[in-house]
């Protein structure tokens, strides 16, 4: 399996697609909404990115398939004065998990935040997630020095 990394361009249809996709498979899993995708959504996500000056995002394709996303933020890091990514959406369609695409994916943001200048890759993960944080730590990830919590005010 050739595993591709590939910086969505939302000017291209065919990242669009895949972005939509993925992201509606993760919402239909478990540990997303494990409902689908709210009809009419996508084309406001897509207007939404658009709009938006600090999303990045990768897929990952294996061949000719979209297997894996990551929708990131750009951040700032003022105690290190640089640019960091946060990576808020992570999927692997379940065809592709437990064959090192997550892991390449992983890895690849890594690589790109580093030759970009950003200082570090943040993510956050369900506490019941474990699978997705036994990924997290083969890929170098682990919990903040001090350990943080992720907190939310919702309307």
């Amino acid at each position: 399996m050739q595993l591709t990394f590939v910086e969505i361009d939302l000017n291209n249809e065919e990242h669009v697609d895949a972005l939509i996709s993925l992201l509606d498979c993760y919402m239909l899993d478990p540990m997303g909404n494990n409902a689908p995708m709210p009809a009419g959504l996508g084309p406001k996500i897509i207007s939404g990115l658009r709009d938006y000056p600090s999303y990045l995002g990768f897929l990952t394709k294996a061949d000719e398939r979209y297997a894996a996303l990551a929708n990131c933020n750009r951040n700032f890091s003022t105690f290190k004065a640089k640019p960091l990514i946060n990576i808020h959406d992570f999927i692997v369609h379940p065809d592709f998990r437990g064959k090192g695409v997550g892991q390449f994916l992983l890895d690849e943001i890594a690589a790109y935040g580093e030759k970009n200048g950003f200082c570090r890759v943040n993510l956050e993960v369900r506490h019941d997630n474990v699978n997705a944080q036994k990924l997290y730590r083969k890929s170098s990830f682990g919990e903040c020095n001090p350990p943080m919590y992720f907190w939310e005010r919702s309307w």
